[in-house]
């Protein structure tokens, strides 16, 4: 094995990790939550089924690329990958640890796109990103005010009740549909460290990977991001669980499949981080309009914190992806 190999190893293996114990709990976060009771491997086969077929299918229909096309516009890195790659999953791992709801996508990426000599993909994730958020605020505060209005007083006045079955159903349904469109939009941020096309080898490779690191996630039932799942209103409510989860797949869908018609500049990675704060804080305030024990000021501090955890995360990841090179060329020279 070649030292552009193994580097291509170590990095997969930490992003592989870095980014399912970050990105993949804020979208299986308010599944863990409000399925507490049921054994982790039922949870973790679930998930894995799904993840298996989503990889699968892309490999597939896109000749050996398992990130549907999102790395298209991320060249490998010119000398191949090496020791600054592996730098920016080493940095989500202290930050995720620390609870930091970071996107994976600007501190993985970024890198990517200075080496490889196309930083205008950084203006363009930020763009998509920062739109995603907002789009993803807007539509959880109108559909929670004006759609699911009545349901989300039933739900907190309920808080504690037996749950009727048929709720279990949906709820597991809109995980599975969430957790394909998370996987569509993030796979990039770990195949990233492999070849564009993938070999059969190295597609075993990457799905024992990630399995195992799905696996001991889910062991642990999230982790310190899980927190910020938690800390929201009402999350553990299996009935709100799904609510949330299919808007924040509805908006995922929308900016993978339909945005990129409107222009094909944006068929580009983006911040899945930011559609689920953004998610969470529209949700937070359309429900401190109308619950009793919920306040305006308390829901500004919460949503305020967790943006600036997540432009906290964004600062990092620029430094790193012009630092770091940087720091490479000058200690060659």
């Amino acid at each position: 094995m070649s030292v552009v190999e193994i580097y291509m190893v170590i990095g997969f293996l930490l992003a592989a990790y870095s980014v399912v114990a970050n990105d993949s709990i804020q979208t299986l976060g308010t599944f863990l939550a409000s399925n507490a009771q049921r054994p982790w491997w039922v949870l973790w086969m679930f998930a894995g089924s799904i993840m298996l077929a989503v990889i699968f299918y892309s490999w597939f229909v896109n000749d050996g690329d398992p990130a549907y096309g999102l790395l298209d516009k991320f060249p490998e890195p010119i000398g191949g990958i090496s020791w600054l790659h592996a730098i920016p999953p080493l940095a989500l791992l202290i930050l995720t640890r620390l609870g930091v709801p970071v996107s994976t996508t600007f501190l993985v990426l970024t890198v990517f796109a200075v080496t490889g000599g196309e930083t205008s993909n950084i203006a363009k994730m930020l763009t998509k990103s920062a739109l995603g958020y907002v789009v993803a605020f807007v539509a959880a505060i109108g559909l929670f005010a004006l759609v699911f209005k009545r349901a989300s007083e039933y739900f907190h006045r309920t808080k504690g009740d037996t749950i009727p079955t048929y709720w279990v159903v949906l709820q597991w349904a809109s995980t599975g549909f969430l957790w394909s469109m998370w996987l569509i939009q993030d796979l990039a941020n770990i195949f990233v460290y492999l070849p564009r096309q993938l070999s059969v080898s190295w597609l075993v490779f990457g799905i024992i990977t990630l399995l195992a690191m799905q696996g001991y996630i889910f062991y642990r039932f999230g982790g310190a991001i899980q927190k910020i799942v938690t800390s929201k209103t009402d999350t553990t409510d299996i009935r709100a669980a799904t609510i949330i989860d299919f808007i924040y797949g509805l908006v995922l869908l929308v900016f993978k499949f339909m945005l990129p018609w409107v222009s094909p500049d944006l068929n580009i990675p983006m911040s899945t981080t930011w559609v689920f704060l953004g998610v969470l804080a529209g949700r937070e305030f359309a429900l401190s309009f109308y619950l009793s024990d919920t306040s305006t000021r308390g829901t500004v501090s919460k949503v305020m914190s967790d943006a600036l955890k997540a432009l906290s995360g964004l600062v990092v990841s620029v430094v790193l992806a012009f630092g770091l090179p940087w720091l490479y060329n000058l200690m060659v020279l």
